[in-house]
C-alpha cells in the first residue's frame, strides 16, 4: 500500500509541484496550507510523512513539531529557505527527523522520503519506543574517570554529582556517544552519525553547536571540563 504524504505548504505553487512529483512517485498525498490544519491532519493518523514548512501562517512549523511531538514520532522532513545552522538545530531539537533547505533538488528530496519511511518502518517492527528488548532491558550507567558525570541510557537521566542536566534528545545522544567511547577522539563526521543518522545530510558544525550546548550544561554550570577538543581531529572525553 502506498505511502501517504502531507504536504504542510503555504505557497501554493510549490505546494503543487510537490504534489504533483509525489503522485508521480505512486505516493497518496494530502495538502495543508497553515500550520493549524497541518497538525491537525498530522495528528488524524491518516497519513505516514510529513512535509513540513517552517514559515506557516497560523502556526509556524517548529511550534507545529513541538505540538505533534507530544503525541506521535511521525516521520518529519522540514523544508525551508532558512539555511543557517541554528535554524536546522533548532528544528532537529523540535523532533525533526531531516531537514532540507530550499531550493532542493526533487531527487535528493524523494530519497530522504525513502529512507526516513524505512527509519520508520524499521522502528514500528523494534517495538512502540523504536528499541530493541536489549536496549529495554539495559540499564547502563556511564561515567567518567572521577565517577561525577553519569548517564543512565534506559531512564534517559544525567547527573554530575547527583545533580540533574536537562538535555534534549540529540545531546544526551552525543554525550552518551562519547562517554561510549571513552579516551577515543572522534571526528565531527562520526558524531554526526551518532546524532543525526547515518543517512542525515547536514554540515558537521552542527556537532560543534551540540558540544557548545553540553560544554553550557556541564563544564561551565559545574566547573569541570569534560569534553576536550582535538584539534583538527574531532573531541573527546578522557577517563582521566
Amino acid at each position: 500500500m502506498a505511502a501517504t504524504i502531507l504536504i504542510v505548504e503555504d505557497e501554493e505553487q510549490i505546494a503543487r509541484f510537490l504534489e504533483l512529483e509525489l503522485m508521480h512517485e505512486g505516493y497518496t498525498t494530502c495538502k495543508a496550507d497553515n500550520g493549524r490544519s497541518g497538525l491537525e491532519t498530522a495528528q488524524s493518523g491518516e497519513c505516514d510523512l510529513v512535509l513540513l514548512d517552517v514559515m506557516l501562517p497560523e502556526l509556524n512549523g517548529l511550534e507545529v513539531l513541538r505540538r505533534l511531538r507530544r503525541t506521535s514520532n511521525l516521520p518529519v522532513i522540514m523544508l525551508t529557505a532558512r539555511d543557517a545552522v541554528m535554524d536546522k538545530v533548532s528544528g532537529l531539537d523540535a523532533g525533526a527527523d531531516d531537514y532540507i533547505t530550499k531550493p532542493f533538488a526533487i531527487e535528493e528530496l524523494l530519497a530522504r522520503i525513502r529512507r526516513a519511511l524505512k527509519k520508520s518502518s524499521m522502528a514500528d517492527g523494534a517495538g512502540t519506543d523504536g528499541r530493541s528488548a536489549d536496549d529495554v532491558k539495559e540499564a547502563a550507567v556511564l561515567a567518567n574517570g572521577d565517577g561525577r558525570v553519569k548517564l543512565d541510557k534506559k531512564q534517559h537521566i544525567v547527573t554530575v554529582d547527583c545533580n540533574n542536566v536537562e538535555l534534549t534528545q540529540r545531546e544526551f545522544a552525543m554525550l552518551q556517544t562519547l562517554l561510549e567511547n571513552m579516551d577515543i577522539v572522534l571526528s565531527r563526521e562520526t558524531l554526526l552519525d551518532k546524532v543525526c543518522g547515518y543517512d542525515y545530510v547536514g554540515e558537521t558544525n552542527i556537532v560543534d553547536v551540540y558540544v557548545r550546548y553540553l560544554r553550557s550544561k556541564i563544564d561551565d554550570a559545574f566547573g569541570i571540563k569534560l569534553i576536550q577538543t582535538v584539534r583538527g581531529v574531532g573531541y573527546v572525553i578522557r577517563s582521566h
